[in-house]
């Protein structure tokens, strides 16, 4: 039998829902507690319109909502596309725009960027902010807040079956150039 990333964190999850699972900070989640997270986010996302096949990026710093937003993905065979948090204007652009992608969770000091280069990627419509303490506004952009995100989700693993051929697109850039796939 094969099983994709969201397959095989529900196993787990099942099988020792009560041991730590994610520990960032003051944070500390069981196995339980995140999936319920991640349900609730994949859950929003799906109400977004965000489905299978379509891209996701994660424009996060370290943190709980990195692995929770990849989850999410895999768990309605969307695909989370990582995000350096460090490029600038032009090699998002790039980035987002070779990417296709539709949905983007983002911590809030990452704003101005994002709304910089809106205009010029039509796929994105879905923007989801994590509070990071740096007030960066987030209103041109729409972005629900993360919190927002989880509390409109809806709970329960009611997702369609998955596949073991399910994406995961990592991008890299370092000196010699662009971001590539």
């Amino acid at each position: 039998m094969e099983y994709n990333l969201a397959d095989l964190w529900e196993r787990v999850v099942d099988t020792v829902p009560e041991r730590d699972a994610l520990i960032c900070g003051d944070t500390r989640l069981t196995f339980a507690e995140a999936d319920a997270r991640i349900d609730r986010l994949a859950h929003f996302l799906a109400d977004q319109g965000i489905g299978e096949g379509d891209h996701v990026a994660l424009y996060l710093q370290n943190g709980v909502e990195y692995l929770e937003g990849m989850l999410a993905a895999f768990k309605i065979r969307a695909v989370p596309v990582n995000v350096n948090y460090r490029y600038v204007e032009e090699e998002l652009l790039y980035l987002f725009g070779d990417a296709d992608a539709k949905a983007v969770i983002f911590h809030r000091e990452f704003a101005p960027k994002l709304a910089a280069i809106r205009d010029r990627l039509p796929l994105l419509s879905v923007f989801v902010s994590v509070e990071d303490g740096s007030g960066e506004a987030v209103t041109a952009l729409g972005a629900t807040s993360y919190d927002d995100a989880l509390a409109a989700g809806a709970p329960g693993r009611d997702f369609a079956p998955r596949s073991a051929d399910d994406l995961y697109v990592l991008y890299t850039g370092g000196t010699t150039g662009m971001p590539r796939a």
